[in-house]
């Protein structure tokens, strides 16, 4: 047997053996997802609910995902100004895109309704969000969260 052909043969063995760990299965599935939010439900299928969480605070110790909330996390990129990892997309985007994973329905805050329509200059900040129905979930990170206003039923 030619040698090229033993190590193909080799190289197939280790990636085989490399994604089978859970650790680089749940990698493999974050990567492959869309959305820049990322449930623990989301890994049900991979092991239990103690074997998900071990392995996703491994990831967040290793700055592959930032914990935004219980059992939701979020992409990271490396930021261009201070080279550390931060979120890929903007704290409210991922509120709203992690309510609306959870079965919240939300809307624009009485902030954004007033600067749209022209009775304030202040800009709003994104970091309140109106929702339908009553939550007490906390989501943020690195000390800075949102918090929520009731929309009118």
């Amino acid at each position: 047997m030619p040698k090229s052909v033993v190590f193909l043969q080799i190289k197939r063995c280790i990636k085989v053996a490399k994604i089978s760990t859970l650790e680089n299965k749940v990698v493999a599935r974050i990567s492959r997802k869309k959305s820049a939010v990322i449930m623990r439900t989301d890994f049900e299928d991979l092991g239990g609910y103690d074997q998900i969480g071990r392995v996703l605070r491994t990831l967040v110790v290793k700055g592959k995902i930032v914990k935004i909330g219980y059992g939701l996390y979020a992409k990271t990129i490396v930021s261009v100004v201070s080279g550390k990892r931060v979120p890929l997309k903007p704290l409210p985007s991922l509120a709203k895109e992690a309510l609306e994973r959870l079965g919240v329905e939300t809307g624009r805050s009485s902030l954004e309704k007033e600067y749209n329509a022209g009775r304030t200059t202040q800009v709003p900040t994104g970091r309140v969000i109106a929702v339908k129905g009553r939550i007490s979930r906390k989501i943020g990170y690195n000390g800075t969260f949102v918090s929520y206003e009731h929309l009118p039923k």
